[in-house]
């Protein structure tokens, strides 16, 4: 078990995920966090890591709720924003369950690289085997606690795998420095790889990213 994971945070109101990411975080950082939502893990950030935290969300009425939290917050769509951010203008940017849902995923991901000294992403996984069951024997798009759409009206246009995102990540030259799978209990566990194990049993993934020097 690694150091991060011994020091997650213990007893906030943080999604398993987000209780990941937050782990990856050193105190004071500037942060930025594209798809905050209402701006629940910056304000953890703000509280219990002095971060200078900023976030980017599209949902009109999630900048609201993020305001209301006292969280600086832009209301932004993430594909035509992202050009206009500095390069390694943060210590961290964060995508959290965002990059499935954006219509160019191989950008984004070059992006929050660039803008970042380092990035950290959580995906689902839809590789879990529960998947793969439900597809099995239903011959049906799964729908799950993680995956909780129906096909028609699901955000989600990309699917992956924890596996097909570690082979993105190096096809594109972006070091993995940190790879944890959360399963359906909201375990956490560091993996090695292309995740074998945590390709099947892991609901989501969660990396720590840095672009590659050329």
């Amino acid at each position: 078990m690694s150091e991060a994971i011994k020091q997650m945070p213990h007893g906030a109101a943080l999604r398993p995920d987000l209780a990941v990411i937050a782990s990856f975080i050193k105190p004071g950082s500037r942060v930025l966090d594209i798809g905050c939502g209402d701006g629940a893990l910056l304000k953890w950030l703000r509280d219990e890591r002095q971060v200078d935290g900023r976030g980017v969300e599209i949902d009109q009425a999630l900048v609201q709720r993020a305001l209301a939290n006292g969280i600086s917050v832009v209301q932004g769509e993430v594909v035509s924003d992202l050009p206009y951010y500095p390069d390694q203008s943060y210590d961290y940017v964060i995508l959290s369950q965002t990059l499935q849902a954006t219509t160019d995923p191989v950008a984004v991901l070059n992006h929050i690289v660039r803008i970042g000294k380092q990035a950290i992403l959580s995906v689902p996984n839809f590789g879990h085997w529960k998947n793969r069951l439900y597809l099995a024997l239903r011959g049906r798009m799964p729908v799950t606690k993680t995956l909780s759409y129906q096909w028609y009206d699901t955000p989600n246009i990309h699917f992956c795998t924890i596996a097909d995102f570690v082979i993105l990540a190096e096809q594109l030259g972006i070091a993995i420095e940190g790879r944890v799978m959360v399963d359906e209990s909201g375990h956490k566990s560091v993996f090695t790889g292309h995740g074998l194990f945590a390709n099947m049993f892991g609901e989501q993934g969660v990396f720590l990213l840095r672009k590659m020097a050329i």
